[in-house]
């Protein structure tokens, strides 16, 4: 699928998480490298993904930080970045059959119950220390 195709059937797509595993899914059996794709090495990937984000600010001052965001160039970087963590998460989603958006729907409301709004407004105390 030549570049214009993609771009065309993102557009299509809904910009759910469905819609996105769908593209990246189409991407990767296009490729045949679902071979690839266990839970070990796709969360592997995952590590590795997160740690060329946390490259991008290592060193950083806060400063530098915020210089770095708000060029275009870094901006594209952090996106890049956060792409490929997302796309990394949508394999091993669809690989290990748990669906994403449910999943994030139930942990947000075990951390409601965790951290109630009373006890941890303002607070970066851990549930435990609360």
């Amino acid at each position: 699928m030549d570049d214009t195709r993609m771009k065309e059937q993102a557009s299509d797509s809904s910009d759910s998480i469905a819609g996105l595993k769908k593209l990246a899914i189409d991407f990767r059996d296009r490729r045949n490298w679902k071979q690839f794709h266990d839970a070990k090495n796709l969360a592997m990937g995952l590590s590795i993904e997160a740690a060329e984000l946390q490259e991008l600010f290592l060193w950083k001052s806060p400063a530098e930080t915020d210089a770095l965001l708000a060029t275009e160039e870094g901006r594209e970087k952090l996106r890049d970045e956060m792409a490929d963590i997302m796309i990394f998460l949508l394999y091993l989603s669809e690989g290990a059959g748990i669906d994403l958006a449910r999943a994030v729907r139930d942990k947000i409301a075990k951390n409601d119950r965790k951290y109630p709004v009373d006890k941890s407004f303002g607070s970066n105390r851990k549930y435990t220390d609360l």
